[in-house]
């Protein structure tokens, strides 16, 4: 569920021609929705729209909207709130479709652009397709940055070896949460995914429409549900891909993690050796993961190109655990490494998947505040550090990478809300997608998420392990959305352990060269957006 903001080359250059400055050219109002099947506008002063296109999305439109920082007190301190929208064209609208690509700190600006242009033509011309920035997230004002350079390299070893280095990185966390509240003490009271979905409603409102659609991914789809809880006569049609644990948020569901990132781990560890005429590092898996494991050692001794320690290089190869996409150049870098002593290509390969610029140190700002104020986390340390061994010793892959990047939630300033029963009887029926083997949202989630929502349809992509699976080449899977997308039409029967249906999961990538292998587009464009943690 998390986001961690390092390369996002896939998209970089949509990603930086957004511009989200004040518009200075209003847009006609929102075209009012006909049929039975339509939305009906409220009656609302338009948003004002203005030109940020750029080379993948040239029709792409950005505006702005206020929103009280305080919901409760709608009449005092204002956030400003980034929109963009790809508007529609057809001559009957389905209303607005929001768009979120999860976090929490993910910037949505780029998915509009992204979703209507991956949808049919005549699909995505019924909707006005809307991407936001989150309150607190990229171009949104006030936005956070609680510590700049906290991720600059080289960082502690994130396994302890001793009580004092234990002590330091604890240190290093409270630090953090200090930082925060010191910096930005008067917006995080306010920094929680209750005070975001209400934030979804004022821009329903602005959009003058009377429902939304919504399509989220990861932790977008615990935004979305939340959404549906407060203001479920507002929800018109409901996507939710690669699904949060509803019942874990947030302490279980980050534990959950740590077991299915190792086993992700482990299959790309398979598919190296499985891949040894190219990468040269053996045929058995085990000797492939004891290989990648002596890596750790080796730059915890002498950090690869002075850059990559080994909390470095684990963030260098989580992305792997989110999209296999990712593998042949992660397999290219750790071969080099490996058989040819070649500290530059992990240092490159580091720079390309896990270095934090400004946006990601907003994102993990954002993701810091969030997560700590919607839930209580254990303020007794030895629960953390017993939990954290106790998964290490089956889930040693980074599972205390993600402790240290959850701890400044055991001293954070601000107590904790309780967290939303997303349990929903009351809104149309959703429509769920989730992976057998998603690492970052683990299977489970969806299935609860299923039962949480009455009447949703749950569609599974067997033997998947990527985080983010519609829009992204699987062309069964994407059938399914169409057609929910189109009138509302769910997947009957046919699947099994809750599933309404099963789709096969897409072929494993090619090896090298990793420039030309696995060359599904769309699948890196969705994980660029996506980000990591994400």
């Amino acid at each position: 569920m998390t986001k961690r903001a390092g390369i996002l080359v896939a998209v970089g250059a949509a990603v930086a021609g957004l511009v989200t400055a004040a518009p200075s050219t209003a847009s006609a109002p929102p075209a009012p929705a006909t049929g039975t099947d339509t939305v009906t506008p409220r009656v609302a002063a338009p948003l004002r729209w203005t030109g940020c296109g750029t080379k993948a999305y040239p029709t792409l439109q950005c505006s702005t909207v206020r929103a009280p920082l305080d919901h409760d007190n709608p009449s005092g301190r204002p956030v400003t709130l980034a929109l963009s929208r790809i508007p529609h064209t057809a001559k009957t609208s389905q209303g607005p479709l929001l768009v979120n690509p999860g976090g929490p700190g993910g910037s949505g600006l780029s998915m509009a652009g992204f979703v209507a242009s991956s949808l049919p033509a005549k699909l995505a011309a019924q909707y006005d397709v809307i991407g936001f920035d989150p309150r607190g997230v990229g171009k949104s004002t006030p936005a956070l940055n609680c510590v700049p350079k906290y991720f600059d390299p080289v960082r502690p070893d994130s396994v302890p070896d001793s009580y004092e280095a234990e002590r330091t990185a604890r240190d290093r966390a409270a630090s953090f949460a200090a930082a925060c509240g010191e910096k930005h003490g008067d917006l995080l009271p306010y920094m929680d995914t209750v005070s975001a979905a209400k934030d979804l409603d004022v821009i329903r409102r602005a959009l003058g429409a009377r429902q939304v659609n919504y399509f989220g991914y990861s932790y977008g789809t615990y935004l979305g549900a939340v959404y549906a809880k407060l203001f479920p006569e507002r929800v018109r049609r409901l996507v939710l891909d690669s699904v949060v644990d509803p019942d874990g948020v947030w302490y279980e569901d980050n534990l959950g993690q740590d077991h299915a990132f190792d086993a992700r781990h482990k299959a790309f560890a398979a598919w190296v050796a499985k891949n040894d005429a190219t990468y040269g590092l053996g045929k058995d898996p085990a000797g492939v993961e004891a290989a990648w494991y002596g890596m750790r050692d080796a730059v915890k001794k002498h950090p690869a190109a002075g850059r990559v320690g080994p909390g470095e290089l684990e963030d260098t190869f989580m992305p792997g655990g989110y999209y296999n996409g990712y593998w042949p150049r992660l397999a290219e870098a750790f071969a080099a490494y490996v058989n040819d002593k070649d500290q530059d290509a992990l240092a490159t390969a580091y720079e390309d998947f896990a270095a934090v610029d400004k946006a990601g140190e907003n994102g993990y700002s954002v993701y810091t505040a969030v997560q700590c104020r919607d839930a209580g986390w254990p303020r007794t340390w030895s629960t953390w550090r017993n939990d954290t061994w106790q998964a290490h010793r089956k889930s040693p892959f980074m599972t205390w990478n993600n402790t240290w990047y959850n701890a400044p939630c055991a001293t954070w300033p601000v107590e904790p809300l309780e967290p939303v029963r997303v349990t929903n009887d009351r809104i149309p029926p959703a429509l769920i997608f989730q992976a057998t083997d998603d690492a970052a949202t683990p299977y489970e989630g969806g299935v609860t998420m299923s039962r949480r929502l009455k009447g949703s349809g749950l569609v599974v992509e067997q033997g998947g392990g990527n985080h983010g699976i519609t829009l992204s080449g699987n062309d069964c899977l994407d059938a399914h959305l169409v057609d929910y997308l189109t009138d509302g039409t769910l997947p009957k029967g046919g699947g099994s352990g809750g599933a309404d249906v099963v789709c096969d999961a897409l072929p494993e990538p090619k090896p090298a060269p990793a420039t030309k292998a696995g060359a599904n587009l769309k699948g890196r464009t969705l994980h660029g957006l996506l980000g990591f943690r994400g």
